[in-house]
């Protein structure tokens, strides 16, 4: 196979975030970086070559047009990713997804409950096209499919939503999962390049073993099926984790001391508790500081647990897992929590419809209520009362401004 003699000028390459692109299904090609440069500055992403050329980043101009090329190592079937620059449209003129979904609220009569603008559908068609300058070669797939992506669509959405509607949010989560992936996001969510704001999720933040993918007759498909908490929650990389320290009151304990880490905060129904706020409960239950008979055998004394801490202070939002409830058991779902010494506010939900293995979200912006779901509808739903027949998968909570 010939590969083309033309040089570029060295640059210094973009350093990798955690877990890669893979444009083809056990090679890493392109990363959240790549997309970074294709955000806000007026760039926008034109084409996917083929190429078997060594990983390298490099720059090219070409009649006054910038672009960034991310070259993938030898392979028989690899792409690399062309980002072209183009006028950077003015800041005051952009209109954001948030934007118009509010504007939508704002001109919703009674008689029309739902948003013209869409919103991320139910899976995706990520077709790779080959632009004139590329290597000759025999890919192994042309297009990427998405199935059963509403284990992540829910929580993406709420997440876009969090974002544009906290102004100091975009810049609290970039430590947690990256200020390239946050911006690229964003930018992605605003263009209403739905399938590729799920390929960023999926191979930026997910691990392979978490969904399946297969080859079949030239394309890639990615099946998401599973539980949305193994699917996105889990993959928040530290932003809910916590710690606890608990001391046994026997200096000769073999586990005197213990310390209890968790990455999701999963919260289990207060038994003999009829009547209360029983999330509070619940959470006060996890949090709080207790003491318990220590557990170690032949101890039999008492063990003291400190409150239970975030390891990277209080987080700008909180997903609890609800799947150990029943509807029965809950009366009532409160708008405000005390969490750690900080006040967070009901931003949302996902719901489960158990039948149909299917997950939506509700959430709201200016005090108004939305149902989402991909699978029925690309526009957001008014709603007048929550959706039925369905069971809640997961509530979300955001920390309050500080006054």
């Amino acid at each position: 196979m010939k590969i083309s003699n033309t040089t570029y000028p060295p640059v210094t390459p973009i350093r990798p975030l955690k877990g890669a692109f893979p444009i083809n299904a056990d090679r890493k090609t392109f990363t959240a970086s790549n997309f970074a440069t294709a955000k806000t500055k007026g760039k926008r992403i034109t084409r996917v070559y083929p190429a078997c050329v060594r990983t390298a980043l490099s720059k090219s101009s070409t009649h006054g047009a910038t672009r960034w090329r991310h070259h993938t190592h030898a392979r028989p079937c690899a792409y690399f990713l062309e980002v072209e620059r183009t006028q950077a449209p003015s800041r005051r003129l952009m209109k954001t997804l948030f934007d118009e979904i509010k504007a939508s609220i704002r001109s919703s009569s009674n008689y029309d409950r739902s948003f013209w603008r869409p919103v991320l559908p139910w899976g995706g068609i990520f077709t790779i096209k080959a632009g004139r300058k590329a290597v000759s070669s025999t890919p192994l797939y042309v297009e990427i499919t998405l199935k059963n992506t509403c284990t992540i669509d829910g929580f993406l959405m709420l997440l876009y939503v969090i974002l544009r509607e906290n102004d100091t949010f975009p810049r609290e989560l970039s430590h947690y999962l990256g200020r390239d992936f946050v911006e690229c996001f964003l930018h992605l969510m605003d263009t209403y390049s739905f399938t590729t704001v799920k390929l960023l999720w999926i191979w930026d933040k997910m691990d392979k073993y978490q969904y399946k993918s297969g080859i079949h007759k030239a394309t890639l498909e990615i099946d998401l099926f599973g539980n949305e908490h193994e699917n996105f929650t889990r993959n928040l990389e530290n932003l809910m984790s916590t710690i606890q320290e608990s001391y046994c009151s026997n200096t000769d304990c073999l586990t005197r001391v213990q310390e209890s880490q968790m990455h999701t905060i999963l919260i289990n129904p207060p038994h003999d508790i009829p009547n209360g706020d029983l999330i509070q409960i619940a959470l006060d239950e996890l949090f709080c500081s207790r003491t318990e008979p220590c557990e170690e055998y032949g101890c039999g004394c008492s063990r003291e647990f400190l409150p239970r801490m975030f390891c990277h202070g209080p987080p700008p939002f909180v997903i609890l897992n609800m799947e150990q409830w029943k509807s029965e058991e809950l009366a009532y779902v409160p708008y405000c929590l005390e969490l750690s010494d900080n006040k967070y506010l009901l931003e949302g939900a996902t719901l489960f419809n158990k039948e149909e293995h299917h997950y939506s979200a509700a959430f709201q912006i200016d005090g108004y209520w939305m149902h989402y779901d991909g699978l029925r509808n690309i526009n957001l739903i008014l709603l007048n009362k929550p959706p039925e027949l369905l069971l809640l998968s997961s509530l979300v909570y955001v920390r309050a401004a500080e006054k």
